[in-house]
């Protein structure tokens, strides 16, 4: 199940709690955009949260093998489904597979106070 996203109003949009991430672990998110809906994607380590679009710069399909999950089985980075590249969880660069050297598209993400935000943009 992917997660709507709620507004907060102003300059930045709340996504989640932050332990409705688990560490290691990721969460879609489906955000409701002026052009249509936008899925995105959180993966946590730690205290520290990363945000991308849920796109493999390959081949374009969803990153996700079935749905929230985006690590791979050793938990160090994020995996393409569709092929098995991998993306390092930190900047998104991917480090093997067909699309090495490319990268996903980051999302501006910040954590303040339990919650994680979207900035505008």
């Amino acid at each position: 199940m992917t997660h709507q996203a709620r507004r907060a109003g102003g300059t930045e949009q709340t996504l989640c709690r932050l332990d409705e991430i688990p560490d290691r672990g990721g969460l879609g998110l489906t955000l409701d955009a002026a052009d249509g809906p936008r899925e995105l994607f959180l993966v946590r380590a730690g205290d520290a949260v990363y945000g991308y679009v849920n796109s493999c710069p390959h081949v374009g399909t969803p990153l996700d093998w079935v749905p929230n999950q985006f690590i791979d089985p050793s938990g160090g980075f994020i995996m393409c489904a569709t092929h098995g590249a991998r993306f390092r969880i930190e900047d998104g660069h991917c480090v093997a597979g067909p699309c090495r050297g490319a990268r996903l598209t980051a999302v501006p993400i910040s954590v303040r106070d339990g919650a994680v935000h979207l900035a505008a943009g």
